[in-house]
């Protein structure tokens, strides 16, 4: 309920010859409510009215709208050089000034935001000169609104979060995006939104490296051995497959990726063996020769334990008899792709994606050598898996945790 003061102070500004929106805000109520008290639907606050008048004989009222109305306001001031000046002479030096304003571009004042008024404001009293009166009657907009997004100019409302964002972000190597930076400060206990952490990141210019590039390919023809069936294609008719596992040793893929150094003409080539579980990375190679042993070390290392199925694509490492007997006496059961179809062996191209776009892609690997290339390279793949944060769905809600963490929180072996 509006008292009589306030509905008194909305009708003689509308008598000025403001509109209803700014008469609205300039006495803190509704547009809305302002239509109904200018039609004569007036609150019962305002009981005592004179008999029908549509709008009120207030005495307090009409004086303060008179303080607040453009008469009066363009008034030059006591003292300076705009003190001989006529107050229609200082109302177009404001109008001016506005124009002349770049930021404003010749809006007029009633259409700008209260921040906006108030960075405009603090300029026209920089080039005028005028009192603080006579600006915010010209920008309609009440002293304490003005005083209040005054106080806050030139204020970082990020500062807070900004410093912790950055180093969030460098030392994922530059390959976290805001939604990880922000679960990484939520880990932190530092609670924000992820609209706030993007923008520190643009305004910081820190961006994901973006993919390019073409990747190694193994596939050599279908010379060898018969290829092994897809366990992992779930309906061929419709190109469905089943990357999914309940247990992390359950079912794993693994393929072959090179890497290219600017100033080593040799190439260093990565094999991985994935658990389609959590993503974890169960073991890995690295050399500067895609040969049967660079393979033949990965397998060694994941098929320990045996009794699970392991997937690749068509390429000649997995059709050799090596890798074939070695399936065969740790117990691994082998499903491979179909000829041509990169996306069966998905789960695979996934992680390499990720691994390029966050290590590889957008760093300055001039001078580096092929053997601290490969160093490095495994750093990362630790990290990876003990330090990334990745996003998880549990109970139907999205959880960020690092692989390990993740299956030490549910008591899961690592």
């Amino acid at each position: 309920m509006h008292d009589r003061e306030t509905v008194e102070l909305a009708l003689a500004a509308l008598g000025e010859g403001m509109t209803h929106a700014e008469a609205a805000e300039l006495v803190g109520a509704s547009e809305r409510s302002v239509y109904r008290w200018a039609g004569g639907r007036l609150p019962r606050s305002c009981a005592g009215r004179p008999p029908g008048s549509g709008k009120m004989g207030a005495t307090s009222g009409e004086r303060k709208a008179a303080r607040m109305s453009t008469r009066g306001l363009y008034d030059p001031p006591a003292t300076g050089p705009l003190a001989g000046l006529e107050p229609a002479q200082i109302e177009n030096l404001l109008l001016r000034a506005v124009l002349a304003d770049l930021k404003a571009g010749g809006w007029d004042p009633g259409s700008i935001s209260s921040r906006s008024k108030c960075e405009l404001g603090e300029r026209l009293r920089r080039e005028t000169g005028l009192p603080l009166r006579s600006i915010t009657g010209f920008l309609r907009i009440s002293r304490s609104s003005y005083e209040y997004h005054r106080a806050r100019l030139g204020v970082d409302r990020d500062a807070a979060i900004r410093r912790r964002v950055v180093e969030l972000f460098e030392a994922s190597g530059g390959a976290y995006g805001y939604r990880r930076v922000h679960a990484a400060l939520r880990a932190r206990g530092v609670r924000v939104s992820e609209k706030r952490v993007r923008r520190v990141m643009r305004e910081e210019g820190l961006e994901a490296a973006r993919p390019r590039a073409r990747r190694y390919g193994s596939y050599a023809g279908e010379e060898g051995r018969a290829p092994a069936p897809n366990l992992l294609l779930a309906d061929a008719s419709r190109d469905l497959h089943d990357f999914s596992a309940t247990a992390p040793g359950e079912v794993l893929v693994t393929d072959v990726t090179e890497f290219r150094l600017p100033d080593d003409r040799r190439k260093v080539y990565l094999s991985p063996c994935i658990v389609l579980f959590d993503g974890d990375v169960a073991a890995f190679s690295c050399g500067t020769s895609p040969s049967k042993a660079l393979v033949g070390e990965m397998l060694a290392v994941a098929a320990t334990g045996g009794g699970f199925t392991l997937h690749s694509d068509r390429g000649w490492h997995c059709r050799t008899p090596d890798w074939v007997a070695g399936c065969a006496a740790a117990g691994v059961t082998r499903s491979m792709s179909r000829r041509g179809h990169s996306p069966d062996n998905a789960a695979c191209e996934g992680f390499f994606g990720r691994l390029k776009v966050e290590f590889f892609f957008g760093r300055d690997w001039r001078g580096w050598t092929a053997e601290a290339f490969i160093a490095e390279l495994s750093a990362y793949i630790r990290w990876y898996r003990e330090g990334r944060l990745k996003a998880f769905r549990e109970g139907g809600r999205t959880v960020y945790d690092t692989i390990r963490g993740r299956r030490r929180r549910l008591g899961l072996a690592a």
